[in-house]
């Protein structure tokens, strides 16, 4: 089965956890930093929507459910790009580096930065 991407709310709840690498429910409540923070409930129907994509899993702890990541941020951020070139792109990697390129918000030093990406052949990873 193909994993679906995530929507916003899914994408703040694992941007809560992938530095924790395992929390609770109340856990990733108590990280949220937009006020007002989300109702328990909220959260432990994201985590479950979450655990069916298959993103996180769970193992019990007593009464209670600790929750970790099954991808990690880079592994998520590498199928995102591919999915972001294959659908708006229309496959084309250089279409989207040339929409990149033609931003009026990089900076001369962010360009020099990916120049020295591309002449040492993509080595390093772009998206850490």
């Amino acid at each position: 089965m193909e994993q679906k991407l995530l929507t916003p709310l899914e994408l703040k709840v694992m941007n809560i956890l992938w530095p924790l690498k395992k929390a609770y429910v109340k856990e990733i409540i108590d990280r949220w930093t937009a006020s007002p923070k989300p109702k328990y409930n909220t959260i432990s129907t994201i985590v479950r929507i979450l655990e069916e994509k298959e993103y996180i899993g769970h193992e019990p702890d007593g009464r209670s459910y600790i929750y970790f990541p099954l991808m990690n941020k880079s592994q998520y951020q590498k199928r995102l790009l591919k999915n972001i070139i294959k659908n708006v792109f229309s496959g084309s990697l250089k279409s989207m580096v040339s929409t990149l390129l033609n931003n009026e918000d990089i900076s001369k030093e962010e360009l020099d930065e990916l120049k020295d990406l591309i002449d040492k052949g993509g080595d390093s990873c772009l998206l850490s």
